[in-house]
């Protein structure tokens, strides 16, 4: 089975691959990896995995954008390049987003290497894969017959700030934030600023109401 592996932190694609690419025992080869968007574009044009493993939090527009843009090779009817969401958000736009872009399944960097590679295996024969709790997102989606609302206050944040809003919301201190997305505090000081810059607050704790009252906590 040959894999991509899409994600901006370098350290958590090596420990992916050091956990998955051991050809001969997991039947998985890793044939290329990217850090951003145009990167993974390219990467998958030119190597046409069978799967490749996307995170939804990346430079240049998210895996959205890389779905978006990869739509033909998704469609191929011969030898389509399926997409595994591999994100550490759990959050339901976030699941709804890539699959309603076309990603066959989405897990949290919480699963075993094990169950990655048997994820990745199922996404590759057609099944849809979700991480507990996930498929109920995109049912409740789905079910839906009315469109959700567009907000047009968060449709000005992105991906990223989204979920610096979530974790502030949710009473993360800036260190723990940064632990839990691989990026520095003073990067998480930066996207709370801009949040609080486009939404139009002056503090976390109104920032933290406006999240509530739009349930993203």
């Amino acid at each position: 089975m040959r894999v991509v592996l899409v994600d901006d932190h370098r350290m958590f694609r090596t420990g992916v691959q050091a956990e998955i690419g051991q050809t001969e025992r997991t039947g998985v080869e890793v044939v290329g990896e990217a850090a951003d968007v145009d990167q993974a574009v390219t990467v998958i044009t030119a190597t046409r995995p069978e799967v490749v493993l996307l995170d939804v939090h990346l430079p240049g527009g998210g895996g959205v954008e890389v779905l978006r843009r990869c739509a033909p090779l998704m469609a191929d009817t011969e030898n389509p390049v399926r997409f595994l969401a591999l994100s550490v958000s759990d959050a339901a736009e976030d699941v709804i987003g890539v699959i309603r872009g076309g990603a066959r399944g989405y897990v949290t960097k919480t699963i075993t290497g094990t169950d990655l590679v048997d994820s990745i295996f199922r996404v590759q024969e057609g099944d849809a894969v979700f991480s507990p709790r996930l498929a109920g997102f995109v049912l409740d989606a789905f079910a839906s017959t009315d469109a959700a609302p567009v907000d047009e206050d968060l449709d000005r944040l992105t991906q990223r700030e989204r979920e610096v809003l979530r974790l502030i919301a949710r009473g993360y201190a800036y260190k723990e934030i940064a632990k839990q997305l691989y990026i520095s505090v003073k990067t998480v000081e930066s996207h709370v600023s801009a949040v609080l810059r486009k939404l139009q607050l002056s503090n976390r704790h109104e920032l933290t109401r406006w999240a509530t009252a739009r349930r993203l906590v």
